[in-house]
């Protein structure tokens, strides 16, 4: 039972290099982390995880950048390999500037794509930004 926490928050809490090698979190320890890019500007937070349900993998993080105060918030896909962990600082990392996320397909809260087209022009957009 001593893992039990660990379990809960994806932080290992014992030894010289807790949680090392990095191989599972929780979907919880997950959502609202931040994503910033390698040179550290903010480009959202991690609102939702997307799995496939034939697979059982996740395809996809849904990021929400931008807006305040509520206001002019964008939500996105953006395919799971294209997201790296960084357990130091407890987010993810995108190699994209905020320019280029802004530019990219997304969607407001409430009005949520036909998920299957809607992720298909994504996997079509970020192949070709790739």
């Amino acid at each position: 039972m001593e893992n039990l926490q660990d379990n809960l928050t994806g932080v290992n809490q014992e030894g010289f290099y807790p949680n090392r090698p990095l191989r599972y979190l929780t979907a919880t320890s997950i959502v609202s982390d931040k994503v910033v890019n390698p040179v550290g500007e903010h480009l959202g937070v991690i609102k939702d995880i997307m799995i496939d349900l034939g697979t059982g993998t996740i395809d996809y993080f849904i990021i929400e950048f931008g807006g305040f105060l509520g206001i002019g918030i964008k939500y996105f896909a953006i395919p799971f390999s294209l997201l790296k962990v960084d357990p130091d600082n407890k987010r993810f990392l995108f190699a994209q500037s905020k320019e280029e996320l802004s530019r990219a397909p997304g969607f407001d809260i409430d009005h949520w794509p036909d998920t299957n087209i809607h992720l298909e022009e994504v996997n079509e957009y970020w192949n070709f930004m790739g």
